[in-house]
């Protein structure tokens, strides 16, 4: 039986002014990143060759308002019209992801980052994220087959998306794990995944999108095993879950184990904003303002800061979803769904570590990880999203 694509439908909308709880939550929360950023760098800022306090801030601040002037263009223009942009923007990417590793600056035995002269770094892999999104969004929208058999749908199905779906994400995945960064590539498998699954009502549609996850999962473990650094983590997680210590504590557990003191003793309250010690060199080399900025502020907010900052991004994912349901197209849909669902998984997933409820990784918690390419790139994605919540259907 031959499938028949199911005529388009011209769905009204309307337009109108932008969720304001997401902008809201927004602009909170690059202030309040940029506070803590401020806080937990301040020791490092202090010592040579910066020797100035405001040094880390400065830049964040620069990265909020240059990602915020991209952001306002990505709001203002009809989402529709970039999504007509995304295919190009997507192999943009791809090309800078080969060039990374070709030419890229090589730190700590990683190459992610561009540096061009004095100015910042660039990394690739985190506009990635948003250009894998947008594809998705454009392509998913226009995929819409009907099938009069579970075997004709199987079959053409199998062809026609899931192959492609997994040879173009693949294609990604696989050079953002060349790197190394298995963070970044989980972020983005998990997103598209989710996007995929939602994509398809049938039956075959969905069997096929559960298929992918023991595929991944034999990758992610290939990825562990192929890094000692990776297996070390894992090693010390899996001991800190079933034994309730951190083994090697001054050795492979050393982080984990200096998140963990300071936060113990935060406690509830916190010691008081400005009062971290784990912040004071303690931490490995620049993660208290980077990856474990969240551990510095459980130690000096206490476990009621930490639970505000959770419900906050509960929030946002309420919301997120809201606008999700609501837009007026497809195109819409799967745009907002995608933003939606990488930042949200990307914050969980960031505090989950710096907890001990999974292996530490490089994921950065957005607005209070310090970072250029991964602050520009946020604020674009709010833009888009903001762009999304300005047309809904309507009744």
């Amino acid at each position: 039986m031959s499938s028949k694509r199911k005529p388009k439908r011209k769905v009204s909308s309307e337009h109108h002014s932008p969720d304001k709880s997401i902008l809201i939550f927004m602009i909170g929360m690059a202030i309040f990143g940029a506070i803590m950023i401020y806080d937990a760098s301040v020791y490092k800022a202090n010592q040579p060759p910066f020797n100035n306090q405001f040094y880390f801030l400065t830049l964040q601040v620069g990265w909020l308002l240059f990602g915020g002037i991209l952001g306002f263009f990505a709001y203002l223009i009809d989402y529709r019209k970039i999504l007509k942009f995304s295919f190009p923007i997507l192999i943009g990417v791809i090309i800078l992801l080969i060039l990374v590793l070709l030419v890229g600056q090589e730190v700590n035995g990683s190459k992610r980052w561009f540096q061009v002269g004095s100015l910042p770094q660039i990394q690739p892999a985190e506009f990635a994220k948003l250009a894998i999104i947008m594809y998705f969004a454009s392509w998913f929208s226009n995929k819409e087959y009907s099938f009069s058999k579970f075997e004709d749908s199987f079959k053409k199905g199998f062809l026609k998306n899931l192959l492609p779906f997994v040879a173009i994400l693949g294609i990604v995945a696989l050079l953002i794990l060349f790197e190394p960064d298995l963070g970044t590539a989980m972020i983005i498998c998990l997103t598209a995944f989710i996007m995929f699954f939602v994509s398809g009502k049938d039956t075959a549609h969905r069997i096929g999108s559960l298929a992918v996850i023991p595929l991944a999962f034999v990758l992610g473990v290939v990825a562990i095993a192929l890094e000692p650094y990776r297996m070390q983590r894992l090693q010390t997680f899996l001991n800190l879950i079933f034994k309730g210590e951190v083994a090697d504590p001054r050795g492979s557990g050393y982080q984990m184990q200096q998140i963990l003191i300071g936060i113990g003793s935060g406690g509830f309250w916190g010691k008081g904003f400005g009062q971290s010690r784990q912040r004071f060199g303690y931490l490995v080399e620049n993660t208290a303002f980077t990856d474990s900025t969240f551990a510095v502020l459980l130690e000096e907010l206490g476990l009621w800061g930490g639970a505000l900052v959770v419900l906050s991004w509960v929030f946002f994912l309420w919301r997120g979803f809201k606008i999700a349901l609501s837009a007026a197209d497809k195109q819409g849909q799967f745009l907002a769904t995608g933003i939606t669902v990488w930042l949200a998984c990307q914050a969980f997933l960031n505090m989950a570590a710096n907890v001990g409820l999974i292996p530490l990784t490089g994921i950065p918690l957005p607005f209070l990880t310090y970072g250029g390419s991964s602050t520009i790139v946020t604020m674009i994605a709010f833009g888009l999203l903001l762009n999304v919540s300005k047309y809904t259907k309507n009744a």
